[in-house]
């Protein structure tokens, strides 16, 4: 079978390329640059603890530790006034750290992309092309066809094509998609450089500073980077208004400045509230600036797009090319890997063993139905957190109960509306009801699951979320295990039943064992999708259940029912909208012919009139063809 062809070299394209590796299906990704990735401190990238697990699952872990920095804790500052300081729990070797307390992962871009292109460097089932821009692509029955132009110009022929190559995509144009959205939704100068703050190690949001202009509506955010750098970002006031060397110069000094000499002291317990009173700072001393080394500047441009569709034919969109977003703390990138995670394990299903048209369009269901959730949330929430009035915001997000600046705070740290992973609560592959489980836990089908300790078929503890990517887990919650040696438990309990159960699924699939999940009794089973999506719990080995459920999550049989019926919905919406388009052409027929008959009577008792008065000569009217053309308009 050919190859996946992945247009698009940048973090979303190698990931994608990386993880169809991982699964043995071959790739060439179309790179139209020359595969050299400058340096760009002030660029970077914000990973979330989902997205940073798969990228250190395809070969990336290291860079993440070296390259990468998890904060200490995240400050939210409202002038002069802490208003929240969130500690982050301290990274344990075994990756321990609980889900709400992890830090992301903050590190330059161009480091996350030179690691990918190491990593694929090194698989053989993959292939960078360089110099080589898409020119044109065809579709048939049995692949995708590409052509590129440049020394490397030549058409390719892949079994499936993936266009990840950013917000002006040539495959989305070739496809003819539309990607309708808004244009600069925000602006924000960044800067990145190397100096000293008070809170070493932990990330700042700052909103209405009191320095440089210290509008209700303006913000800068400082977010830690190794080897001492730090990334500054200042929200930009509306409008296209230039932002010269001199005033980002002015932003920085008035920024360090404020925070060095007026940085509020912490209260007892580490946090503020709103409205309290404040906190101590220093004074007399505005001018003072402290050290720095500027190393790069640049200006962020927020768009708000969403591609109509994400998959045609064989053909299909993931990233930049698929979604644009930024606003409010959220991140496009952990996004577009998100695309790459969801894509990467079907179209290895696809590729081995075929696969069916729901499992394929499930990719658009899920994942543009998560990034337009993600951008209603945004949009709704943008025009009450910026314009600085008390407005009944609550009204419009529901369920919010907290202040705007935990709102935004939110958005920064990967939780609710604006951060949170995606659920795929109704997702083409859930399961039939009838053969969904009992107990409950407290992860809900379609949610990403907790990541919690796993002893492995090898004897190995390792994390749930190290094990993804391949194909179905099954986890057993067996309190005491712990205890006893593996060749035991292994044989004794509910293991021979539920090895035999996995055995007959019809999806590879792995056995794990964990002591305690939340919210589930002992002997509970987890079904997890290989993108680390609960498919459902069952209390108990449970085999012609766990068999459909495996089977809706490949879009199985199922899948192919729901397929037929809908297939056959839409074909009775298809002989009915004919039936009543042939219903039409009768009607008009029928009004023709009347109008016709009306016309010649009219015609009849006209002649008669003009004989009856003595006049001779044929109608000037056509009323033949005045009736017909009558009736074609209508």
């Amino acid at each position: 079978m050919d190859p996946v062809i992945v247009v698009g070299a940048g973090p979303v394209g190698l990931s994608l390329a990386l993880a169809l590796a991982r699964l043995d299906v071959p790739s060439i990704v179309l790179d139209e640059t020359t595969g050299q990735e400058d340096s760009r401190p002030a660029r970077t990238a914000v990973l979330r603890q989902d997205t940073a697990a798969f990228v250190g699952r395809i070969g990336c872990a290291d860079t993440l530790e070296s390259a990468g920095t998890r904060w200490t804790a995240w400050r939210t500052m409202r002038r002069r006034r802490l208003l929240e300081r969130i500690p982050f729990a301290p990274r344990t070797p075994d990756g321990a750290a609980g889900p709400a307390t992890a830090s992301p992962v903050h590190l330059p871009q161009h480091a996350l992309t030179r690691a990918l292109r190491a990593a694929l460097a090194h698989e053989k089932l993959a292939t960078i092309v360089t110099d080589s821009r898409l020119a044109d692509l065809e579709q048939d029955e049995h692949g995708v066809s590409a052509q590129t132009r440049g020394p490397n110009g030549t058409w390719w022929r892949g079994s499936y094509l993936i266009g990840c190559d950013g917000p002006r995509s040539t495959v989305r144009k070739l496809l003819d998609i539309r990607f309708p959205g808004r244009t600069a939704v925000e602006r924000h100068a960044v800067a990145a450089l190397r100096c000293e703050l008070p809170w070493p190690g932990e990330a700042l949001l700052h909103r209405s500073p009191p320095r440089h202009g210290g509008g209700p509506g303006s913000e800068v955010s400082a977010r830690p980077l190794a080897d001492g750098l730090w990334r500054l970002d200042w929200l930009l006031p509306p409008g296209r208004e230039l932002v010269t060397p001199d005033a980002l110069v002015a932003r920085i000094r008035d920024s360090l400045a404020g925070w060095t000499v007026e940085s509020p002291a912490d209260p007892a317990d580490g946090t503020g509230a709103e409205g309290s009173e404040p906190l101590a700072r220093g004074r007399g001393h505005g001018r003072l600036v402290p050290p720095y080394e500027l190393l790069d500047t640049g200006v962020h441009t927020v768009h708000h797009r969403l591609a109509r569709c994400w998959r045609q034919g064989r053909a299909f969109l993931a990233g930049d090319a698929a979604h644009l977003l930024g606003a409010l703390g959220t991140q496009g990138l952990d996004e577009g890997l998100r695309d790459a995670e969801n894509l990467a394990w079907k179209l290895g299903l696809a590729w081995h063993h075929g696969a069916s048209e729901m499992l394929l369009d499930s990719y658009q269901a899920e994942r543009r139905g998560a990034v337009a959730a993600r951008l209603r949330a945004a949009d709704q929430a943008l025009p009450l957190l910026r314009d600085g009035r008390a407005a009944r915001w609550r009204t419009v997000l529901p369920g919010a109960a907290r202040g705007r600046s935990t709102l935004l705070t939110d958005g920064h740290l990967g939780r609710g509306p604006l951060g949170a992973p995606p659920v795929y609560a109704r997702t083409p592959l859930a399961p039939p009801a009838e053969h969904t489980g009992g107990p409950l836990v407290e992860t809900f089908p379609g949610a990403p699951v907790t990541d919690v300790a796993v002893t492995a078929p090898d004897g190995s503890v390792v994390r749930l979320r190290d094990r993804l990517g391949h194909g179905l887990l099954v986890v057993l919650v067996a309190p005491g295990t712990g205890v006893w040696d593996r060749r035991h438990w292994q044989s004794a309990g509910l293991m021979p039943g539920l090895t035999d159960a996995v055995t007959a699924l019809p999806m590879d699939a792995e056995i794990l064992v964990t002591e305690a999940y939340p919210g589930a009794a002992a002997h509970t089973v987890l079904l997890v999708r290989p993108d680390g999506h609960l498919v459902t719990a069952f209390s108990g080995v449970r085999p012609a259940e766990m068999h459909a459920c495996a089977d809706a999550v490949r879009g199985g049989a199922h899948g192919r029912e729901a397929e037929a019926a809908r297939r056959s919905d839409d074909s009775a919406r298809r002989t009915g909208d004919a039936v009543r388009r042939t219903d039409d052409a009768v009607r008009r027929t029928d009004d023709a012919v009347r109008r016709t008959d009306e016309a010649e009577e009219y015609e009849d008792s006209e002649a008669s009139g003009r004989r009856e008065a003595g006049e001779d000569g044929a109608s000037a009217v056509d009323p033949v063809g005045t009736s017909m053309l009558h009736s074609e308009s209508d």
